[in-house]
């Protein structure tokens, strides 16, 4: 899975420099993106979709908040290249990774989606997240404000 952190690091700085789907500012680095998938599959998971030797999204969950408290929600993130959008590949990893949650005992799954973002909603949706709330102006990036929806997934 580390060996992948070159690709994965390549789709995931494409957000970051291009769309407001990514907080982060600056582009993540190749050795990053492997110390983050590491540490996720400490705990965690993080899967790779791949057709023909070709990564066409990867999904991960972890801690939603550090609280011991919430240590049986866990937050989600997905990615899928441009090119491979739309083509169910996103349906697919994010069954997985549900699917993964649940063996390992967790009973909540949070996902947390800038606004605007239609697909992200639409994929939220159809894999039974509920919107539960919105996050008003809370990340600033390219000049503007970003609002965050709340989307929730009861694992149960």
């Amino acid at each position: 899975m580390e060996e992948d952190a070159e690709a994965i690091a390549r789709i995931y700085n494409w957000y970051v420099l291009n769309t407001q789907i990514s907080f982060e500012t600056e582009i993540v680095g190749n050795d990053e993106m492997a110390r983050r998938i590491l540490e996720k599959r400490l705990k965690y998971d993080w899967l790779v979709g791949e057709v023909d030797h070709e990564i066409v999204g990867y999904a991960y969950y972890g801690a939603f908040r550090e609280r011991s408290a919430y240590r049986h929600t866990v937050e989600s993130a997905i990615y899928i290249p441009l090119k491979s959008i739309g083509r169910g590949f996103g349906k697919a990893l994010y069954s997985s990774l549900i699917d993964s949650a649940k063996k390992h005992g967790f009973l909540e799954m949070v996902g947390l989606i800038s606004l605007p973002n239609p697909g992200s909603g639409a994929l939220h949706r159809k894999m039974g997240f509920k919107e539960v709330g919105i996050l008003n102006k809370v990340g600033y990036k390219f000049e503007k404000y970003i609002d965050v929806g709340i989307w929730q997934l009861s694992l149960s």
